[in-house]
């Protein structure tokens, strides 16, 4: 019985002294077609085309002689040495790696990659993974059928971005085009391929010391719920005048509540002078920050370059501005009581929060709320601004805060 599997990564050069040894002793090899193609592949050897590598393990975990599979680019990056290696399977796996798909992509671009995003998109995964080309300046998509280019142009829709997209790398039908993301839905692209999306911002241009997405810390600023006066822009408010739902510690307890993450899409619907706004974008989510007031969209526009993150400013005014707005995993609702409260439940996401600042205000978001399948939870948070200098109460406020979970999600 086979206990040890040989995966060769192939990019297109010729394969390697290692690989060529591996293959020649093969009883069995699986890939895909253009794998068992190759001449290296023995004639006598059993070939499955791989599908399913769950399928294809068992197959191999049964197999009496030598075992290798053949994969695209670093078969450890995103590839089926995680699945090979599950212990279900009892597979001992050795890697002759090659030049990851991703990697190959970059230098054809001409392009350094080390603060680059890298995302799996898949019909399942495609939204998570929009997402994240909406909140990152770079991003490598690995894309598959039904979730490429023209998908991924399709629900980017009204954020700009250019597409670099690199068609059957290290193949002799390779190619590489550069195009517009509202003209990519135009063309169709050639299977497999990798889209890296470029834009929403400069590139960055210091030396890094860990890959990804860095933390915005502009001017030395450390940490979150920061005061209301280190958000600029055009016609912000004085310090202490940090308008409805701006203060830090009601912000601190609703970003607690929302979670955002990387791979979400946030609506911070009442943006004001887009504190919260900025801050989800810091943890990586995408967001989307709607306000009627134009002011208030360009202080929000101000904060987000200010901190160095990508959002979307959306002018107009709630509930009527979100029928046309992709779909929220998270909202934060700043105003617009009940009718805002239940166009927002009516799209689902899974979390709300919410705040009031009458008992009745919050009785009747709540009640909303839970009419339209959340589980609601409400707080009374109150907080109290000292004078440090008399030690003396400078500023109190006193607000309830509402936390919604779909209830389908709750405990």
């Amino acid at each position: 019985m086979a206990d040890r599997v040989t995966v060769i990564g192939w990019d297109g050069s010729p394969l390697t002294r290692a690989a060529t040894a591996a293959l020649s002793a093969a009883t069995l090899v699986a890939g895909a077609a253009h794998h068992l193609a190759l001449p290296e592949v023995p004639e006598g050897a059993e070939r499955i085309r791989l599908g399913s590598v769950d399928l294809a393990a068992r197959r191999i975990a049964g197999h009496r002689g030598s075992a290798v599979v053949l994969a695209d680019g670093d078969p450890g990056f995103f590839g089926v040495v995680r699945t090979l290696r599950a212990p279900e399977h009892g597979l001992e796996v050795e890697v002759v790696p090659a030049v990851s798909s991703v990697a190959t992509a970059f230098a054809r671009a001409g392009m350094p990659w080390e603060d680059a995003q890298t995302v799996v998109a898949h019909p399942r995964t495609l939204r998570r993974a929009v997402n994240v080309c909406r909140a990152h300046h770079k991003v490598a998509v690995l894309t598959s059928p039904g979730a490429g280019p023209a998908e991924l142009a399709l629900l980017l829709e009204g954020v700009h971005r250019t597409f670099v997209i690199c068609e059957e790398l290290g193949t002799d039908r390779e190619q590489v085009t550069v195009v517009t993301s509202d003209t990519a839905a135009d063309h169709d692209w050639r299977d497999p391929n990798v889209v890296i999306v470029i834009g929403g911002g400069p590139e960055r241009q210091e030396a890094a010391w860990i890959a990804g997405r860095h933390p915005a810390y502009p001017q030395g600023v450390r940490g979150w719920a920061l005061p209301s006066a280190a958000y600029p822009g055009p016609g912000a408010r004085p310090p202490g005048d940090s308008g409805e739902g701006e203060g830090p510690v009601l912000r601190a307890a609703q970003l607690a509540h929302l979670g955002p993450r990387t791979g979400d899409l946030v609506w911070d619907i009442g943006s004001g002078g887009g504190a919260l706004a900025v801050e989800a974008a810091r943890f990586g989510a995408a967001v989307l920050a709607v306000d009627s007031d134009p002011t208030a969209c360009a202080r929000t526009a101000a904060a987000a370059r200010a901190f160095g993150v990508q959002l979307q400013v959306v002018e107009g005014r709630a509930p009527h501005v979100l029928e046309r707005l992709p779909e929220p995993d998270v909202v934060r609702i700043g105003g617009g009581g009940v009718p805002v409260a239940t166009a927002v439940a009516d799209r689902r996401p899974e979390r709300i929060v919410t705040h009031a600042s009458t008992r009745d205000e919050a009785e009747a978001l709540g009640a909303a709320l839970a009419g339209n399948g959340y589980t609601v939870s409400c707080s009374l948070l109150q907080s109290v601004e000292l004078d440090t200098t008399a030690w003396s109460e400078r500023e109190r406020t006193v607000v309830f805060l509402l936390s919604a979970l779909r209830s389908d999600l709750a405990p």
